[in-house]
């Protein structure tokens, strides 16, 4: 008697029954492979948002100021011009004005002309043209200056308009380092949303895992200061006397922040 596998009839049903065996597992694979590719693996996340806001008083005080100077030749005006400028730069100085502080806005040399009448045309009463002829020239030089001590500043631009400064365009009280503010801010922002993700994690009965994601959002900086503007023939000398209120200045960031959790 041959044994099982040897005959045709078993091999052929052995041959069968491992294929099918080859298809069953097959088919597992694929199921398993199609599922694993619908899971779901982004982790777990809760979001939250949080606010910082920093309120400060205006550090520095800023204006600027105009020299303007018209002659017959231009060197002469530049002389003019730079005569004055030198006798106001001078002062700043001996205020203590330092002179990083002390910056060119502009600078303009213009011709100036005026028009005379020309020659009549022979047999005409009643068209004379004008002739633009040269008649000089202008020179006008911006400067804006920072003051440090705001309290000093209403001395400083009566200095200023005494020592011939032909507009001084405004005072402007405002905070010189900004980003430190944003720095600020940010930092109680970031706390913020910190505390927040505590108080909903535990109310959600979930851990805080790791930092998923972060952005920034500035509410900006809202100026509460005061502006004023004079020109130099104004009484300057202490403002008659009047009070500069400089204000605050509030500055916000805001932040979004993604933490994982399980």
């Amino acid at each position: 008697m041959k044994p099982f596998f040897e005959t045709p009839a078993n091999k052929l049903l052995y041959s069968l029954s491992l294929l099918m065996l080859l298809f069953a597992l097959a088919s597992y694979a694929i199921l398993n492979f199609t599922k694993v590719q619908y899971v779901n693996e982004s982790p777990a996340t809760i979001s939250v948002t949080g606010s910082g806001e920093v309120v400060a008083v205006p550090d520095v005080g800023q204006f600027s100021f105009s020299v303007t100077a018209e002659a017959e030749t231009a060197e002469l005006a530049q002389e003019q011009s730079g005569t004055a400028i030198n006798d106001i730069l001078s002062y700043l100085e001996e205020e203590g004005i330092n002179e990083k502080d002390i910056k060119t806005q502009n600078y303009n040399l213009n011709p100036r002309y005026k028009y005379v009448a020309g020659d009549c045309p022979a047999g005409s009463i009643r068209f004379c043209p004008e002739e633009r002829v040269l008649d000089g020239f202008a020179v006008s030089q911006t400067i804006t200056v920072k003051v440090r001590s705001t309290d000093e500043a209403p001395g400083i631009i009566a200095g200023v308009g005494s020592r011939g400064a032909t507009n001084i365009s405004g005072l402007d009280f405002t905070i010189d380092d900004v980003e430190l503010l944003q720095a600020e801010a940010r930092a109680k922002a970031i706390t913020d949303a910190k505390e927040k993700a505590m108080v909903l994690a535990a109310q959600l009965g979930v851990n805080v895992v790791r930092l998923d994601s972060y952005s920034e959002g500035s509410g900006g900086v809202v100026y509460q200061s005061r502006t004023m503007a004079f020109s130099a023939d104004e009484e300057m000398a202490g403002f008659g006397g009047a009070e500069l209120p400089v204000g605050e200045e509030s500055t916000t960031v805001n932040v979004v922040v993604t933490y994982v959790v399980e």
